[in-house]
């Protein structure tokens, strides 16, 4: 790519040079036509110019994209393969080792866990795959969000820490009905509360809500975490993208997340907003109208 770069800058000095040349033998044999050919030449260089900046802006996002793809692919393969060493370390020990029922029904629960951390991450992958075929069309039915969200918190209700306590403190007003894709809305559910899980420190406590107000439904997610930066609030729904502090870069993560939770909410005609949270973190809240 860098090759590619300094070849095309090559050619448009090149060009730049040559019409300068060719505008300076034209001044020369018809001086009288000095006022034309400036214009001409002026108008000449300002297209070349606009085009030359058109083409290097796409090279650069072609470049970046590349890179982007480089490290969903390493980021994809780190998470396959620690959820399957975990697996394939369980397995073994419960098949070599004399356990009790309780170790071994402890070791299977451990298994299924990280099953469904391999079977959310796959169903992104291919959720994502056909956004972007567009061979995807949403089918909608009328369902109970508020079942839906009650059962994926009470899925992700995982302790981090060794004291006993719940991480994801949900407020679910019951029998809430909306029509809409469920199987798309159940990723972008899960995906909002398990990047609030995250992101989050251990110990420290995710609130999640869902609620009606003025004829709209409101579902929220807040976390007391990292936090997003304003320059990167416009961009973490982008494809593949990351936010760049180091915090972020040593987390897990595909960057597929937040992009298809936007993607599909837009289906939807729900609108979905990041603010800061107090004294820290970050607020994701979506409004289905």
């Amino acid at each position: 790519m860098k090759r590619s770069l300094v070849i095309f800058y090559a050619i448009i000095i090149y060009a730049l040079a040559e019409l300068m040349w060719w505008g300076y033998m034209l001044v020369s044999l018809q001086p009288r036509r000095f006022a034309m050919i400036m214009g001409e030449g002026s108008m000449f260089i300002i297209v070349f110019l606009l085009g030359a900046y058109h083409m290097q802006a796409s090279v650069k996002k072609e470049r970046k994209l590349m890179e982007q793809k480089k490290n969903f692919l390493l980021s994809v393969t780190h998470e396959l393969k620690s959820p399957l060493a975990s697996i394939k370390i369980l397995l073994q020990t419960i098949q070599k080792r004399d356990l009790t029922k309780a170790q071994i029904l402890d070791f299977i629960d451990k298994s299924l866990l990280d099953v469904e951390r391999l079977d959310d991450m796959v169903e992104n992958m291919l959720l994502a795959s056909k956004i972007d075929n567009r061979s995807y069309s949403f089918p909608k039915a009328e369902f109970n969000l508020s079942v839906l969200v009650d059962s994926i918190v009470n899925r992700l209700q995982i302790t981090k820490c060794d004291c006993n306590q719940q991480i994801i403190n949900a407020e679910i007003e019951p029998k809430i009905e909306i029509t809409g894709d469920k199987f798309a809305l159940t990723s972008v559910v899960t995906n909002l509360v398990e990047n609030a899980v995250k992101y989050s420190k251990p110990c420290m406590a995710v609130d999640v809500k869902l609620f009606q107000k003025d004829g709209k439904v409101f579902f929220q997610v807040a976390d007391h975490g990292i936090g997003i930066s304003d320059s990167e609030k416009t961009r973490i729904f982008d494809k593949f993208y990351r936010v760049g502090s180091e915090d972020t870069r040593n987390t897990k993560g595909t960057g597929l997340g937040l992009y298809i939770v936007k993607e599909v909410l837009d289906k939807h005609q729900a609108s979905i907003k990041v603010r800061d949270n107090r004294p820290a973190g970050s607020v994701f809240e979506v409004v289905f109208a």
